[in-house]
């Protein structure tokens, strides 16, 4: 998915509602020159690769975001991924590049991801853990 996709994807989600090739055009042309059957090319690419749905509106179509943000964007880092010819190394040094706040939040995620844990049951103390094995009077 390209740089071009992204900023498509991103009007379609800040507008969350369905919008015209037209529009997205507009939008994308403050920042910089693009032509219409562009924007209409990747508006029908992402629609083939499922990322958006349209409807017919007279000879025009509608377009608008099948999944969030964070599934595109989640899409994007697994593809990425499963590109490598080393997966694991591909993961070290994508972990290292992160901020302490994003290693937080992979942290968050694995939890959530990985379901409650299951605590193992804490080893029993003595009423005296000041004393050596071996106590009496039980």
């Amino acid at each position: 998915m390209g740089e071009l996709e992204d900023a498509v994807m991103t009007r379609v989600w800040k507008w969350n509602r369905p919008v015209t090739v037209r529009e997205v055009l507009e939008d994308i042309q403050r920042d910089r020159s693009i032509a219409y059957t562009t924007v209409m090319t990747v508006l029908d690419n992402l629609h083939q690769k499922g990322w958006v749905r349209r409807e017919a509106e007279g000879r025009a179509y509608r377009y608008e975001a099948v999944s969030t943000r964070a599934a595109y964007a989640a899409a994007l880092m697994n593809d990425a991924w499963s590109q490598s010819d080393n997966p694991a190394a591909a993961l070290v040094a994508f972990f290292g590049m992160m901020s302490e706040e994003q290693r937080a939040a992979l942290r968050d995620a694995m939890r959530i991801v990985q379901g409650p844990e299951t605590r193992s049951p804490e080893p029993e103390t003595t009423e005296n853990p000041g004393s050596s094995g071996g106590g009496t009077g039980r």
